[in-house]
């Protein structure tokens, strides 16, 4: 196993401190070759990096003293705007200086060209974790986790449409688990595949899906943050073999009406001793119980609330069940591998928030002793709008903290006020019926 393998299952805090260090130890090797290029990626809000590219003989130096990143890329809009600044946002856009950020060597892969990509954590000058990064919002709730002995091994499921420079989606029908009918995606997905096996990412399986040019590549469960980063990186690597192809990525949450691009979360907890702890009710029940509340986190775009209206395999309805896809909890597995799959966010959801969301949830669900309704029985249904979602913030900021609900909250009041400055083809189609 490489210093940079992601292992399969359930990894604590200090083992994954313990393979960043071996890890680095490899980097610093390799980033001291001549033409080495670092690149330094920081999760923001919006589910994608921000990146700096550093050449050598400079890389191997930011190891040891990290490298500086405006500190708006955790308060600013898609179109990278700031947002305004009020409240806990405020620290982030005075005079719109320098945070630190330190990559993690854990995270590190290799892109071609002699180019590595590495993850990093981002500080204040004065060495506080920044906040609001999403990395560290989820290491807070990894930590308050092994508080109480558990740690989670996590998988996430990112579907994405392919579409030729028309727009036009690369199968002319659903192809759901097809051998046939795709052959327009032959070409790009063994690329794809050359790709992710060089990076090391670690694919389990890959599908065609339901929907037109509709696809799924899935990478094995491992380490939450490993997880969450991973499926970055793979939406990363999946961009760049599409632009060579002259073909589009879409991770929209609703690519069309009707259709949906889902980010199911598979998650399952062990002791941190290795035992099977078994506790899989009570945090199943606190999930079902905060599910609403927490709807900013799984539908943080306009477009989300599309998604969330193409039921039955997308459902707003709150309820679990056996291996059911219909229900937006599925209990899957048996014995020893019983997991539950989460099916609230779409592809646009931010992973580490959406993890940390369910892990601040599940907890306190354990903590309180809850137990679960009976499989099948609805407990509540997801806020159906942006506006509704934005309204249930005040629980947010209980389960994961008032800064993330402050960013949560303007976050999504500049989508809905970017959405009510639009004028669409839809609102144009409407007019003209009017006429």
């Amino acid at each position: 196993m490489t210093p940079f393998a992601r292992p399969a299952g359930p990894r604590s805090l200090s083992a994954r401190r313990a393979a960043a260090v071996a890890g680095e130890a490899v980097l610093r090797g390799v980033l001291a070759e001549e033409g080495a290029r670092l690149l330094l990626l920081v999760p923001d809000p919006h589910a994608r990096f921000a990146g700096v590219e550093v050449a050598a003989p400079f890389a191997a130096s930011v190891l040891d003293d990290g490298y500086g990143v405006c500190s708006y890329v955790f308060a600013w809009t898609p179109s990278r705007e700031p947002l305004p600044a009020s409240g806990v946002l405020g620290g982030y856009l005075e005079g719109f200086g320098d945070l630190r950020v330190r990559p993690d060597a854990a995270s590190a892969v290799p892109l071609g060209d002699r180019t590595w990509a590495v993850v990093a954590d981002a500080e204040w000058p004065s060495g506080a974790a920044a906040e609001l990064a999403p990395r560290e919002v989820l290491r807070g709730q990894l930590a308050a986790l092994e508080g109480l002995g558990l740690v989670p091994s996590v998988g996430i499921e990112h579907e994405v449409v392919f579409r030729d420079s028309r727009g036009v989606p690369l199968t002319a029908h659903g192809v759901d688990y097809a051998v046939g009918g795709t052959e327009r995606l032959a070409p790009l997905l063994r690329d794809l595949r050359t790709e992710l096996d060089d990076a090391g990412l670690g694919v389990e399986s890959a599908r065609a899906e339901c929907h037109p040019g509709q696809y799924e590549i899935v990478l094995r469960h491992r380490d939450a943050l490993a997880a969450c980063d991973d499926v970055l990186l793979q939406q990363l690597v999946v961009r760049r073999a599409a632009a060579r192809h002259g073909v589009t990525a879409d991770y929209l949450a609703a690519p069309e009406p009707g259709q949906g691009n889902s980010g199911h979360v598979h998650l399952s907890l062990s002791a941190v001793d290795g035992s099977e702890p078994g506790l899989l009710g009570g945090f199943l029940a606190g999930v079902l119980r905060e599910a609403r509340a927490l709807t900013a986190v799984w539908a943080p775009t306009w477009n989300s609330y599309v998604r969330l209206r193409t039921a039955p395999f997308s459902p707003r309805d709150v309820r679990w069940g056996y291996d059911d896809r219909t229900a937006s909890v599925r209990v899957a597995g048996g014995g020893g591998d019983r997991r539950l799959e989460f099916r609230f966010a779409g592809a646009d959801a931010q992973p580490h928030l959406v993890v940390a969301a369910l892990l601040a949830a599940g907890r306190f669900g354990l903590e309180e002793g809850l137990s679960p309704p009976e499989p099948g029985v609805s407990v509540g249904s997801l806020a159906s709008s942006p506006w509704e979602a934005l309204s249930l913030l005040d629980r947010v900021g209980e389960l994961l903290g008032s800064d993330v609900s402050g960013q949560l909250g303007a976050l999504l009041t500049e989508e809905i006020e970017s959405g009510l400055a639009a004028v669409t083809d839809w609102q144009r189609e409407r007019g003209s019926l009017r006429s």
